[in-house]
């Protein structure tokens, strides 16, 4: 089924639709502004570039504050692509970001049409698609949002061989080494993905038991393992080439895992349910209410009821081992880091920034519950109207949200919450400042307009309550920027709880859906010494 000839109306549709992503994102990645990483991952690609560019003799990026403990494909590819086209690098970055998450979205409709048929997939491909946090962390996110990609193209070749099982193709093995290379070589929480499909394999081997016997199940076993062997040479040099410190020691990748194990940084707070909680100290209920708050409510329905499916299928005997092997894995791709994170209970912050990766999956459990309800609906058309008109609603919600919000689709809250005007004084929105690009461009046009000539000797002064990097790129070379007001010219704060409401003339705000999301003020002449609320203990 997933190999044959586009010959059906979904598969049109699905490739309209991404066809139709590519020209949005074409049009709109210059939009985006810089985040809290933005300007360091483009150092350490650029590092990893000179790496190699001098034989190994320049070593700089071995040792790169902590993001050599990180595979560096995304920040390499970003680099070299910005030598090549006609953009700035941050906007290459946006770019390159866009084209990793359009892959994703190509893969999870494979996915989803594999397991589901046309129909599945093209609704798992459409609920990703209009998912905002997806789409929004696609074009700013160096590192989730590229192993999310590489993660489901991963689950996508896994259910390809266990469909091929005892044979699987070389195109099989070729794209599950690719893609477990590109995943280990983004971040090493890629081993999450071993224990299912290691669950996966004992499924199809203990349901060859009984009709093989324990010696020709061995043998198929075995022949499997064999023919997938080289994905694991392809996986290994792919991740030494985008992250070159694994390779250095042998054991660098296990001393990468131990280090993300615990928590790095120096713990800071963050708002969650109104109250500022130190990241250490989430409650338990951090990540389900995530979950909830943060999905479209159709998509969030939509995955629900496609994991209770996919849970009725695997446990009906009727259901094909290899099918069940599928199943099986794609729902652990979905569930198990969650009940990870549940028992481990790690740091936990910027709302689902770190499991971006579990949304493809989820939304191919979507397609999947999609596809078993329209089956059900066929003979009950006055049914199967109401349920297109529901999903037709369930999609153009989110979708007007993210026409709204632009270009911080990533902040999006559902309609549990109040959507992002009932979060804003709850969670965290713009927690990586990318308002900065639109407010310093008012500064720069305010200024203009003005007038106003800089002071002599000097350039503009920008005090700056958020990440430092994000506005000098936008301001430009007339101005410089500051953590400390005092002596500065401006203020450029973004609207969250931490940042200081001032007492001085406002110069832009820049909002979304009546929520600001960051200010700009005129301070001169004025006392201010402090822009934050509270300082970290």
């Amino acid at each position: 089924m997933a190999t044959r000839p586009v010959t059906n109306l979904a598969d049109r549709v699905a490739i309209l639709i991404l066809a139709a992503m590519a020209l949005i994102a074409a049009a709109t990645f210059r939009d985006y502004g810089l985040g809290w990483d933005d300007y360091t991952h483009s150092e350490y690609g650029d590092l990893l570039l000179r790496l190699y560019a001098s034989g190994f003799a320049d070593t700089r990026a071995l040792s790169f504050v902590n993001l050599y403990k990180y595979g560096g494909g995304f920040d390499m590819v970003a680099a070299l692509a910005a030598k090549v086209l006609p953009f700035g690098l941050f906007e290459t970055r946006r770019l390159v970001g866009a084209a990793v998450g359009l892959i994703g979205l190509l893969a999870t409709w494979r996915l989803g049409r594999r397991v589901g048929g046309p129909l599945a997939g093209l609704v798992a491909l459409v609920l990703l698609a209009a998912c905002p946090l997806y789409y929004g962390h696609m074009f700013i996110n160096a590192k989730d949002a590229p192993f999310a990609t590489a993660m489901i193209v991963l689950l996508l070749a896994v259910v390809r061989a266990f469909d091929e099982y005892p044979n699987p193709t070389a195109r099989s093995m070729a794209l599950a080494g690719v893609a477990i290379g590109a995943a280990f070589g983004t971040r090493i929480l890629a081993v999450v993905a071993a224990p299912y499909v290691a669950f996966g394999l004992l499924m199809i081997a203990a349901a060859d038991l009984p009709a093989f016997g324990a010696r020709e199940t061995a043998k198929r076993f075995v022949h499997f393992a064999v023919r997938m062997l080289p994905a694991l040479a392809i996986a290994y040099l792919i991740m030494a080439l985008l992250w070159p410190w694994s390779m250095v020691e042998p054991l660098n990748p296990v001393r990468a895992a131990i280090y993300f194990d615990s928590f790095f940084e120096k713990p800071w707070r963050e708002l969650y349910e109104g109250l500022a909680i130190p990241v250490t100290e989430m409650p338990p209920d951090y990540l389900p209410r995530m979950f909830a708050y943060k999905l479209p409510l159709l998509m969030f329905a939509l995955g629900l009821g496609g994991l209770v499916g996919m849970a009725v299928a695997i446990l009906r005997r009727d259901t094909s081992p290899k099918r069940r092997a599928a199943l099986f894995v794609i729902a652990l791709g979905a569930l198990l880091p969650i009940v990870v994170a549940l028992i481990s209970r790690p740091a936990l912050y910027n709302g689902l920034r770190h499991f971006v990766f579990l949304l493809p999956p989820f939304a191919v459990a979507g397609g999947l519950a999609a596809a078993w309800l329209i089956e059900w609906a066929r003979a009950r058309k006055p049914v199967l109207v109401a349920l297109a008109a529901v999903f037709a609603a369930g999609i153009a919600l989110p979708v007007s949200h993210m026409v709204r919000l632009h270009p911080y689709q990533y902040v999006y809250y559902n309609e549990l919450v109040g959507g992002v005007s009932g979060a804003h004084d709850k969670f965290m929105l713009d927690y990586w400042g990318l308002a900065f690009k639109q407010a310093g461009e008012a500064l720069r046009e305010t200024v203009a307009a003005r007038g106003e000539a800089k002071p002599a000797g000097r350039k503009w002064r920008v005090a700056v309550c958020g990440p430092q990097r994000g506005p000098q790129v936008a301001l430009g070379p007339d101005y410089e920027t500051t953590a400390d007001p005092r002596g500065a010219d401006f203020v450029m704060a973004l609207g969250t709880f931490y940042c200081r409401m001032l007492n001085a003339p406002l110069m832009a705000e820049i909002q979304r859906e009546d929520v600001v999301f960051a200010r700009v003020y005129d301070i001169r002449g004025r006392e201010i010494t402090d822009l934050l609320v509270y300082r970290a203990p």
